[in-house]
């Protein structure tokens, strides 16, 4: 079993996150350093590190973060302009916390994908 992260205990409510969606599969919550007018982190609440661990009893969970990032999208009204979902996968892909989370960021333009 991987080692606890930050955000399990997020998802059992032992440390403060300003949570914006939670059910029986996915949390959502503000990130706390936004990169953007909107920056939310949706994470699994079962702890999967990577990418590279995603099994398929884990199917439920992604697709779930993808239907949640939508509705986020949503009712933050970012949804028309636009926002990008980020999932980074170990140190070269710059993964810092090791429990698999999507990112959705929007509110203004984002620019290019990756800076050279």
């Amino acid at each position: 079993m991987s080692e606890e992260t930050i955000f399990s205990k997020i998802i059992r409510k032992e440390i403060p996150a300003d949570i914006v969606y939670e059910d029986e599969l996915v949390t959502a919550f503000r990130d706390i350093s936004p990169r953007a007018p909107t920056h939310i982190l949706i994470i699994p609440n079962k702890l999967i590190p990577t990418v590279n661990d995603v099994t398929l009893e884990d199917e439920a969970a992604m697709g779930r973060m993808f239907t949640v990032a939508r509705k986020l999208a949503e009712q933050e009204g970012v949804s028309e302009d636009g926002y990008r979902l980020l999932v980074n996968c170990n140190a070269h892909g710059g993964q810092e916390v090791y429990h698999i989370h999507m990112h959705l960021v929007g509110g203004r333009a984002l620019g290019p994908m990756l800076s050279n």
